[in-house]
């Protein structure tokens, strides 16, 4: 069997430009290209892009999953998807444990039942993150990061978050007005981006490399770039851009 570009774009829930891309970088090629131009993937290449899609959910850049993918048969190519499989299961328990920890709050909420911690936090573990971490950015960041984020009280944590929900609405607002990334109000908005990413490294702050860095990890990684387009498309790479015209300005 084969599919149009189009039909598999749709079902992938990408854009046909995204298919296009990825043939242009060796990762996806079409199995066949019609007389009129047209691009059709059979089997195989189905297979290649679900390893491609996974890869990138599990927050790979393109480069790094061109050397995945790069000479493997069938063989690794089932091997791989078995990994996957095996974290994507991982993660599927691990919603399931939050859907439940709120549906067990909110009916408590709702009873005036007393709470347990271990209830209300269940499924809600930050150190899923360490590994990840590590490799980006080394193990003593992550310990900084993990005592810090230890010493809060709930209340502190909730209100973390929601100041992280402020910046990126405000983000995709100033977006959506069409303010450009490097203008005065993109760049105050950057400034309490910094300044709250700062709290986590314990208030000494990200050099620049680690902020723009962290600025193209809201593009690459699709678990972080969602957060940011989920207030409005091409936030993303809005902010971005924003952060990476603050380090070069402001940072060392």
């Amino acid at each position: 069997m084969e599919w149009s570009i189009q039909e598999i774009a749709r079902t992938a829930g990408t854009t046909s430009r995204t298919l296009r891309h990825y043939g242009e970088l060796g990762l996806l090629r079409p199995s066949r290209v019609a007389a009129n131009g047209y691009r059709y993937y059979d089997e195989h290449a189905l297979v290649r892009l679900q390893r491609i899609l996974l890869l990138r959910e599990l927050g790979l850049g393109l480069p790094a999953i061109a050397d995945v993918l790069d000479g493997a048969g069938p063989a690794d190519a089932a091997d791989a998807l078995g990994t996957h499989l095996e974290l994507l299961v991982q993660e599927q328990r691990r919603i399931g444990r939050q859907i439940a920890s709120v549906e067990t709050t909110l009916r408590k909420l709702r009873e005036g039942e007393p709470l347990m911690a271990e209830e209300v936090l269940d499924g809600f573990d930050h150190t899923r993150y360490e590994e990840e971490v590590t490799r980006r950015w080394g193990k003593a960041a992550y310990e900084r990061g993990d005592t810090w984020w230890r010493s809060l009280s709930a209340e502190e944590r909730a209100g973390f978050q929601r100041r992280q929900r402020g910046i990126a609405r405000d983000f995709a607002a100033a977006h959506a007005a069409g303010e450009a990334p490097d203008g005065e109000e993109a760049q105050a908005i950057t400034r309490r981006q910094y300044e709250w990413i700062s709290a986590g490294w314990q208030g000494r702050g990200p050099s620049a490399e680690a902020f723009a860095g962290l600025g193209q990890m809201y593009v690459d990684d699709p678990r972080f770039g969602a957060h940011y387009d989920g207030h409005g498309k091409g936030t993303a790479v809005f902010v971005r851009d924003a952060m990476r015209v603050y380090a070069e300005r402001n940072l060392e």
